[in-house]
């Protein structure tokens, strides 16, 4: 710049002098006016050309002039590529972060000053029934309607989460809702939601299992403090005192019974799961399922005084099962009580193996009243029962559909049920190939 001012003033000197010997003081200045004139057109049209070089997009051609114009340009286009490149990293690093939030189990709302939505990610738009285009700078308390929220949002003090009903519920899964707002910025704020139905229905399966197991245990507690407080406070014969021992020996059985499953289920929930190296004989498993059926039947006969059932056992496969014995046995055992405690006496009850496409298959079917269709989605439910009163007379606990439904989920399998009202039931143990082996010797 300072060779350029220079250049002015050696040009307007030379035009002085030269008018100087052309016409005196006025040739002079009009000579020097005349240079100052043609050098501030040029430096003009250099500074439009530099104007119209800079308002190009991109700034990607090269500077169309030499010397201190190119040069000044040329640090231009270093200076604005910086800047495009830092821009650059910036988007980057605000599309990861918004990748990352889209990415989130939970919703995530950005507000603005006046509780307008400026971004949400697709879980929340999920939760609370949002579109993210549609919404944008919608007022948060216009679209979520909810009586819980517009209290909650109104309140000073957010430290605490609120509980919502989410959009998916339904009158069969209502959807539970935790959103808590916090702010950030100056004056916005960020809204968090997080589905918490699972963690709600897991707490509600619990306070219902302590309360049915407190149930199940103070009934035949009941019954056994009625009944020792009437042998220590009436003498009786010694038929009478046999037949009140018989009664409490079957409560305290119903007891054990109950603690047994109890303990059952605590062991598959807080164990590793089977091991695929132990192979279970199917013979000889059956055998034993055989054995305590059979006997099963007859106390149920004798107790009903009827018919025994007729148990049908098909042959069994040489074939063996890979995972712990003591869970199949429970499972497959387990399926044949059930269908011998809930069918009548003398009914037919058919038990086989089938080997088909899905994989190796445990039949129990039965001739007893059958099931309804709604009944059946929460058959294998702790304590759920279709009859209870039904339940307590044959002695079940309600626990064993809930166990084999654990171990075959242990051992990748599932537990199947179909009935029809008036024809009977049918359960099935459906065990993957990959448990499946033939002993080769």
């Amino acid at each position: 710049m300072f060779f350029s001012l220079l250049e002015m003033l050696l040009l307007a000197g030379l035009a002085g002098t030269t008018g100087w010997f052309l016409g005196g003081a006025l040739g002079a200045f009009l000579g020097a006016f005349f240079a100052l004139f043609i050098y501030s057109s040029t430096l003009q049209w250099k500074l439009d050309r530099l104007e119209q070089w800079l308002s190009a997009p991109g700034l990607r051609q090269d500077p169309p002039w030499q010397g201190v114009w190119r040069e000044i340009a040329e640090r231009v286009q270093r200076l604005l590529r910086q800047q495009e490149r830092l821009a650059a990293v910036h988007q980057k690093q605000l599309q990861d972060f918004l990748q990352a939030i889209q990415a989130s189990p939970n919703g995530v709302i950005l507000l603005d000053e006046q509780a307008r939505i400026e971004w949400c990610n697709d879980t929340a738009a999920a939760h609370l029934g949002l579109d993210a285009k549609r919404d944008h700078l919608q007022h948060i308390v216009h679209l979520v309607r909810d009586p819980v929220f517009a209290r909650y949002f109104a309140q000073d003090n957010h430290a605490s989460e609120a509980v919502i009903a989410g959009r998916a519920s339904s009158a069969l899964n209502l959807q539970k809702l935790s959103v808590q707002l916090h702010a950030y910025g100056e004056g916005r704020s960020l809204l968090l939601t997080r589905d918490i139905t699972a963690v709600s229905q897991a707490d509600a399966m619990r306070r219902d299992f302590v309360a049915n197991v407190s149930h199940e245990i103070r009934t035949p507690l009941t019954v056994l403090s009625g009944f020792v407080e009437t042998l220590q406070s009436i003498p009786l014969g010694a038929d009478e005192t046999q037949h009140y021992l018989q009664l409490m020996s079957a409560q305290s059985d119903r007891m054990q019974s109950l603690v047994v499953d109890l303990l059952m289920l605590s062991q598959l929930e807080g164990s590793q799961l089977p091991s695929t190296q132990e192979k279970v004989s199917l013979a000889a498993l059956m055998l034993q399922v055989t054995t305590e059926g059979q006997a099963f039947s007859e106390w149920m006969a004798n107790k009903g005084e009827g018919p025994v059932h007729q148990l049908e056992f098909a042959s069994v496969p040489d074939l063996y099962l890979l995972g712990a014995r003591s869970e199949l046995l429970s499972a497959v055992s387990n399926l044949v009580s059930n269908a011998i405690r809930y069918t009548p006496l003398g009914e037919r009850i058919q038990i086989h193996w089938s080997s088909t496409p899905e994989g190796l298959m445990f039949i129990v079917k039965d001739s007893g009243p059958g099931i309804a269709a709604e009944h059946l989605p929460r058959l294998a439910e702790r304590f759920y029962r279709v009859d209870r009163s039904r339940s307590r007379e044959t002695g079940g606990t309600g626990l064993g559909l809930a166990i084999t439904k654990h171990v075959m989920q242990r051992h990748g399998g599932e537990l199947r049920i179909e009935s029809v009202v008036g024809q009977g039931s049918t359960f099935k143990l459906v065990f993957p190939q990959s448990r499946v082996v033939v002993d080769l010797g």
